[in-house]
């Protein structure tokens, strides 16, 4: 860090409270300031240059460079800087983009609601379906079910479907009529023998006698993402979502996709859902949908879900929610020509073929001392760190290992993540399999470096 007064990261520290970060530690250590971008790279005020193996915050699928975007927000802010939904009023970018969303959407959708992250378009479905539970004439039907270690944002009541701690903690959440089941983590969580499908049926049993045990009357909808990805990036095990949307339809329980990571090619398909045989009736898109160009988040709701809202809205007068940013011009604008690159470019294509090398790249260091799970499906994985292979144990505290690794990636050229003891890896889906090689031979030489303090007498360097 710059020690000088006036730096940049002295005047970060100064004035500026960060999100997801111990504030004491950073008045020690002060930020890392990114400067700038380029494809799949970014590169810090003094000059170093990372691959970015998060697309910074799982979001920038056509890269941190691409002048397409660049463009098409000048063009829309030279036209139309600003305009609303408010009051039955429209602009050009927004119906094409709703139109471009419902079309595209891989179930019958009925229509598009817009807000402006991840977390108020969860906050803003748990209120469609409070709301839609009220016109059905069901009052007592607004429990939601959600699941442990799933992310779903950071509202009081996006929060409060998040089912990790550190978004609970001091926080008083979560609120009532949030429920929490069990995280489909096989390889954690599993008995003993146990293989994936008799985990996904035991993981169903227990949610429907959940859902007995509150009464089916009083169970409004269940909210997954595709694959789990803050949580550590769960892959669903064998028949995971087949029996679990088997017990939802015997109790007419709402299901919505959280599709905020996975959506728009994260998994080799244009969403999560397509690749897990999910049929939503409620999706949540955010993240690249705009390549995080510009903040915008969508909902996609069917006909079960909107006619019953219409209705209420009509004996009302109003469906009173909106924000004032939501579907901004501009926004739009980026989201629609961000999905035209996406489209245009095959990247969902790019996701399965890079992506397949990226899983067997990672998959190949399943034998290092340090690894034990390697997980993911297309542009999206996570390597579990243990400081014994057997007993899956960590390396001291829970979250030390994983640290300590990223710590040594982001020295290697890498910036990743860790959650608690588990890299994940969420590149642009513009990356190249050559790129992928950079970034897993940099991982390699993080773990060969953390091995010593973890195993000080033991291993050396595995080869694989």
């Amino acid at each position: 860090m710059d020690p000088r007064p006036n730096s940049p990261e002295a005047r970060d520290i100064s004035y500026h409270m960060h999100g997801y970060t111990n504030a004491r530690k950073h008045q020690e250590t002060g930020p890392l300031v990114i400067e700038k971008g380029d494809g799949v790279y970014v590169e810090d005020i003094a000059g170093n240059r990372y691959i970015e193996a998060m697309a910074g915050l799982w979001s920038v699928a056509v890269g941190f460079s691409e002048k397409r975007l660049v463009e098409a927000a000048t063009r829309q802010m030279s036209k139309l800087p600003f305009y609303h939904d408010f009051g039955s009023k429209a602009h050009s970018p927004l119906i094409d983009l709703a139109e471009k969303l419902v079309q595209m959407a891989p179930v019958p959708m009925s229509k598009a609601y817009f807000t402006n992250s991840g977390s108020e378009a969860n906050d803003t479905a748990i209120k469609m379906i409070w709301y839609r539970s009220n016109a059905l004439g069901q009052p007592a039907r607004k429990k939601i079910i959600s699941r442990k270690r799933g992310y779903h944002g950071v509202t009081i009541a996006s929060a409060s479907l998040t089912g990790l701690p550190n978004n609970h903690l001091s926080f008083d959440l979560p609120i009532a009529n949030i429920l929490h089941t069990s995280t489909p983590h096989h390889w954690r969580d599993a008995e003993p023998g146990e293989s994936e499908e008799q985990f996904s049926a035991r993981l169903a049993d227990e949610l429907e006698k959940l859902i007995l045990a509150e009464g089916p009357e009083t169970i409004a909808a269940f909210i997954g993402e595709p694959i789990m990805g803050a949580g550590g990036v769960v892959v669903p095990p064998a028949g995971y979502w087949e029996r679990i949307q088997a017990i939802l339809s015997r109790y007419d329980i709402l299901l919505v996709a959280d599709e905020v990571i996975c959506g728009f090619g994260r998994t080799g398909e244009m969403f999560g859902s397509q690749t897990f045989g999910i049929k939503p009736d409620i999706m949540v898109l955010s993240k690249q949908i705009s390549s995080s160009y510009l903040p915008i988040s969508a909902l996609l709701i069917n006909d079960h879900v909107f006619e019953p809202i219409a209705d209420e809205s009509n004996r009302i007068g109003t469906f009173g929610h909106g924000f004032t940013g939501g579907g901004h011009p501009v926004a739009a604008a980026v989201a629609l020509e961000n999905i035209k690159l996406i489209e245009e470019r095959d990247l969902v294509g790019n996701a399965r073929k890079v992506g397949a090398h990226l899983q067997a790249r990672l998959r190949k260091l399943a034998s290092h001392p340090l690894v034990g799970e390697v997980r993911g499906v297309g542009l999206i994985a996570a390597v579990e760190l243990v400081a014994d292979k057997a007993t899956k144990a960590p390396w001291g505290k829970p979250a030390a290992l994983g640290a300590l690794v990223n710590g040594f990636l982001q020295q290697n050229g890498v910036i990743s993540r860790n959650m608690g003891d588990a890299i994940a890896f969420c590149p642009p889906l513009i990356i190249t399999e050559a790129q992928i090689d950079a970034l897993v031979d940099a991982f390699q030489q993080s773990l060969d470096a953390a091995l010593p303090q973890v195993h000080p007498a033991g291993h050396s360097r595995i080869d694989t």
